[in-house]
């Protein structure tokens, strides 16, 4: 603020405000005779002009820095200007000293709001932050997916349509201490949450009291079921036998006993149940072990030519009991592989007795292996290993292929267990080949037979080993 900027009535209150008591102060000097009545006058006058000089400049300091504190006030960046008298110099210089240290410190806490708010949207747990009233105070970007839209300002009550959400809320905001709620949300799909109400101990600046955690238990659930749709599948494929074991025995111990033909047939009999039971308990075991080291890669090398050909000489024997013929079609140079030799024997094996099994009698089994370019490089030496088993059984209905590789799931239960399956064959293959980072693809034409497609990717085998072969 400049001279001409300060008004004339106050700067000419403040000058009568110092003028008055000199005049009284001079003109009792005069009456008592120690100042002539002129020379009174005179240095009253002085001392006037002088005062209102200094009034003038020290008013204009002051309601300068008052005209900055208040662009301080407002965010706005304060005008640089030179005091008129020292003291509005040294406020100015105050100010200014001022002005950068709250720059920096309004530059420090947005850095950490700014973090936050990174923060928060970066966890995958939809976080909620709610006033006292119960309207969301901020809410991040993992809960504004689960919910839609845009939250803030809103009422819980309208976003999350949960009588025992808000109740466990008005609980916690009563008692202050947190809380545990267990519900679901039916649409677009079902999902199963588990909700933490836990209260501030004190309200934030923005009137958050509350923070709402929404932790997804849907897989956990799903697991749950699973392993309890596993315990009871297993307990029954187990049971079956054995029920019919102890009937047989049963019959041999009593009305049988004498019996020599019937004991000849029902003892073959349980020795099938004991070879179906021994089957199912091979493979469970087997299941597990796999299961247990699939996140780890194997190590050792594997020629995949003669590993698929000693599979198809151990299985012709079968093939010949239905009158079939597993015919081979493998490319001799392919690269080797990182992979287990005795897990691919079993997956490969599980593949050829299945199209054994389940393809037409006399009909052929068609088991290739070729390299394939990804295409991703533009170049040749990017491949993959392809191994292929097709049958020509009678193919099988769209609606059961997404299935086919879980525990127990039969497309015909009584034919597969007749043709003695576990119901663990492709659960086995599935898990092996994602153990050696395989892709499985199956394709069924229903009355046409079916094929079941291994992907190896260039990560699984060395192409080095491949110069020479």
């Amino acid at each position: 603020m400049g001279w001409r900027d300060l008004s004339l009535g106050r700067w000419l209150r403040a000058l009568l405000v110092t003028a008055l008591p000199l005049a009284l102060a001079f003109i009792v000097l005069a009456g008592l005779g120690l100042l002539a009545p002129g020379t009174a006058a005179l240095t009253w006058l002085a001392l006037t002009l002088v005062s209102a000089v200094a009034i003038r400049c020290l008013l204009s300091d002051l309601l300068g820095t008052r005209d900055q504190l208040n662009q301080m006030v407002r965010g706005e960046v304060i005008e640089a200007r030179d005091g008129y008298t020292r003291i509005g110099r040294e406020l100015a210089q105050s100010l200014q000293r001022l002005e950068r240290v709250s720059n920096d410190r309004i530059a420090c806490l947005k850095s950490d709001h700014e973090g936050m708010e990174r923060a928060l949207n970066a966890l995958p747990v939809p976080i909620l932050l709610l006033n006292n009233g119960q309207n969301v105070v901020r809410a991040n970007r993992a809960s504004e997916e689960l919910l839609g839209g845009k939250l803030e300002g809103r009422d819980l009550a309208a976003v999350l349509r949960n009588p025992d959400v808000v109740t466990a809320l008005e609980q916690a905001s009563r008692t202050g201490l947190g809380q545990d709620v267990a519900f679901s949300l039916q649409a677009p799909v079902p999902r199963h949450f588990s909700a933490r109400v836990a209260p501030l101990s004190e309200h934030a600046a923005d009137g958050t009291s509350m923070v709402l955690a929404l932790v997804d238990m849907t897989a956990m659930r799903r697991a749950d079921q699973m392993r309890a749709d596993f315990i009871a599948n297993a307990s029954h494929e187990i049971r079956t036998p054995l029920t019919t074991l102890r009937g047989f025995i049963e019959t041999l111990s009593g009305p049988a006993e004498e019996d020599l033909e019937a004991r000849r047939k029902f003892l073959a009999i349980m020795a099938q149940h004991a070879e179906r039971m021994t089957r199912l308990v091979d493979d469970l075991l087997s299941l597990s072990r796999i299961e247990m080291n699939e996140h780890t890669v194997p190590t050792s090398r594997v020629e995949l030519p003669p590993l698929l050909a000693t599979v198809v000489d151990s299985l012709d024997w079968r093939a010949s009991q239905r009158g079939a013929k597993i015919e081979q079609n493998i490319e001799a140079e392919l690269p080797s592989l990182s992979g287990n030799a005795g897990e691919l024997t079993q997956l490969f094996q599980n593949l050829i007795d299945n199209a054994i099994k389940y393809g037409r009698e006399g009909g052929a089994v068609q088991v290739r292996a070729w390299q394939e370019a990804t295409g991703e490089r533009g170049t040749d030496e990017a491949i993959n290993i392809m191994v292929s088993v097709s049958d020509e059984g009678e193919g099988i209905e769209r609606e059961h292929l997404p299935r086919l590789t879980e525990r127990f799931y039969r497309v015909d239960t009584a034919r597969s267990r007749d043709l003695g399956g576990t119901g663990l064959g492709l659960a086995i293959v599935k898990h092996i080949a994602s153990r050696h980072r395989a892709a499985l693809t199956i394709e069924s034409e229903f009355g046409k037979g079916s094929t079941f497609t291994l992907k190896f990717p260039p990560a699984a085998f060395d192409m080095g080993e491949n110069v020479g072969l």
